[in-house]
């Protein structure tokens, strides 16, 4: 698994896994027979399934197991499976059994060539999150090293819309591999800025959800989704977006 690209690297011509945390999220609704918001521990799992690599077909296939497994167990007693974490073992599991039956695949010939993003759309999705980062910039003038960072980025992101104006065709993993180091450094601009009461709060938040699934997952697992986690309500807390195309939709 670890040496496995994530899901943007395995075919970034076809870019199957645009809907990758939607197409999760409303799998789950189903299975719970509730359109119910996905929790944050939620999406920090369904961001540590997708850095892991695990491939989307495989994710709802180990949720079908898992529902099966908490369906036959007594905790069930009709009650819904609330999180997603406790799919995470059956879901890495049906990664693995899928990375071993795919070895020695030959790849599959290309033969549509147009490319999966309308370039308008894209377009205005960077000039919206632009626009977000200058707004948190201005919210928070009195952090002035956070503050000038995010309108430097915030320029920055407004820049790469002069790489969708060429002729030829787009070079999404490039735009990818820019955006993610935006990204990058905008949870590390937060991580240090941030205050440590904000800090101490979402760690006793994510431990709180996390506390009774520790023993089902592993420890690089929990590192993860503790990290998603983090970022995430970071984010949320400094009304952040994330600038990713896997958040394109």
């Amino acid at each position: 698994m670890g040496g496995q690209p994530p899901p943007h690297a395995l075919d970034m011509g076809e870019w199957n896994y645009f809907n990758y945390f939607t197409e999760i999220e409303e799998y789950f609704w189903k299975k719970r027979g509730a359109h119910l918001l996905v929790s944050p521990l939620d999406w920090a799992i369904m961001e540590s399934w997708q850095k892991a690599g695990v491939p989307l077909d495989a994710a709802l296939k180990g949720i079908d197991r898992a529902w099966e497994s908490y369906q036959r167990s007594r905790r069930a007693a009709g009650r819904p499976l609330k999180s997603l974490a406790y799919c995470t073992d059956a879901v890495l599991e049906a990664a693995e059994e899928q990375q071993e039956a795919s070895a020695g695949a030959q790849p599959k010939n290309k033969t549509d060539r147009r490319e999966p993003f309308e370039r308008p759309e894209l377009r205005q999705y960077l000039r919206r999150n632009a626009e977000l980062l200058q707004k948190s910039a201005e919210r928070h003038t009195g952090e002035s090293a956070l503050a000038t960072l995010l309108c430097d980025l915030a320029e920055k992101l407004a820049s790469l819309q002069s790489l969708l104006d060429g002729p030829g065709r787009l070079d999404l993993e490039d735009l990818e591999r820019r955006l993610t180091i935006l990204d990058e450094k905008i949870h590390a601009a937060l991580l240090t800025n941030a205050p440590e009461e904000l800090m101490l709060k979402i760690r006793r938040e994510v431990d709180g959800q996390l506390a009774k699934y520790r023993r089902k997952m592993k420890t690089e697992q929990l590192a993860l989704v503790e990290k998603q986690y983090s970022q995430k309500r970071l984010l949320d807390e400094y009304g952040l977006p994330r600038l990713s195309l896997f958040y394109f939709c």
